[in-house]
């Protein structure tokens, strides 16, 4: 019981603040919606809680033991979330630049046409972008915090999931295009905090 109390209270209000902002970019709900349309026009049938249990069961997964894998392989977090940092500073400038950098191609007709949880929960919601951006952030907030911060993340994919053709239609492609605009340059600022205030660190 003390060590239940003693796990949550250590979630700080801001911390959570600051990481769902980021995960929530990273993970990227908004812009992955003309992925999801396209999916249902092929008759693939959308499971949002299905596609959320499955995404925060892997990410809570590779959380917990994301950095005993690292200490198997002797790799310290700083030098993680440098890696991290350029990796997700790589997506930012996908979202940013409209460009292609990461290739999912080899993915596609490689998942049956009644599958929701792939390609949705992995690897889209809770792929390698989402695992990095974990294991990167965990070197400034505490566990307890990300754990919030998840739940909050899954909530909002949960809602953007099941109001995906309200939202294409009253918000439109310009509005979504914005979001991920805005979402890409924060993502940029914490990769360039995570690289460079690692580097600081180990030097």
């Amino acid at each position: 019981m003390e060590s239940i109390q003693h796990f949550f209270g250590s979630v700080d209000f801001w911390e959570v603040v600051s990481s769902f902002i980021f995960l929530i970019a990273i993970i990227d709900p908004f812009g992955n919606i003309p992925i999801t349309i396209s999916m249902q026009k092929k008759g693939i049938q959308i499971h949002p809680l299905r596609v959320c249990i499955a995404s925060i069961t892997i990410l809570l997964l590779f959380l917990f033991l994301g950095e005993w894998i690292l200490r198997l392989f002797g790799v310290q977090i700083e030098y993680f979330a440098i890696a991290g940092g350029f990796v997700i500073f790589l997506m930012a400038l996908e979202m940013v630049l409209d460009i292609t950098i990461f290739q999912n191609d080899k993915l596609e007709g490689e998942i049956g046409s009644g599958s929701s949880i792939v390609p949705l929960a992995f690897p889209m919601y809770a792929g390698p972008g989402a695992f990095t951006a974990l294991l990167a952030i965990t070197a400034e907030y505490s566990i307890a915090s990300l754990c919030i911060s998840l739940l909050l993340c899954m909530l909002v994919l949960y809602f953007v999931l099941i109001g995906t053709n309200w939202l294409t239609k009253y918000l439109g492609q310009t509005a979504l295009y914005i979001i991920r605009k805005f979402f890409g340059i924060i993502v940029l600022a914490i990769a360039c905090k995570l690289m460079f205030g690692n580097l600081a660190a180990i030097f």
